[in-house]
């Protein structure tokens, strides 16, 4: 799996991330074909289409950061990112420490877009 280090490396990658799709949104558009609403921004039409985002997962301590690539048929994790301890605290005083996977928000989501160069 690859680091940050291996996606800063891959301009094409960067340059696919959506930084504004969530995980809830990736399975309602991905997942839920018929409950979704045609006039977004998103309209999936075949199962060529596809997202890259960022998700955190807590399940496991301590809490990491995965960019998925998500079809109709599979979300495959790309690379496994471990948070620098100041990240980590201000994660958990934004979100507390409730088990589960979250869109990447506030200082996280700004620490990444720094260390790709995308800010």
């Amino acid at each position: 799996m690859n680091s940050l280090e291996h996606i800063r490396q891959d301009p094409d990658l960067i340059n696919a991330i959506d930084w504004e799709m969530t995980p809830e949104e990736a399975v309602r558009l991905y997942l839920e074909w018929g409950n979704n609403w045609a006039g977004g921004n998103y309209v999936i039409r075949s199962k060529n289409d596809e997202t890259c985002y960022f998700a955190v997962s807590t399940w496991k301590e301590p809490p990491v950061i995965y960019l998925i690539r998500r079809n109709s048929d599979e979300a495959r994790e790309l690379a496994r990112i471990e948070m620098p301890a100041r990240i980590r605290k201000a994660f958990a005083r934004e979100h507390g420490n409730l088990k589960g996977v979250y869109a990447v928000d506030g200082v996280i989501k700004q620490w990444l877009q720094e260390e790709l160069g995308t800010a």
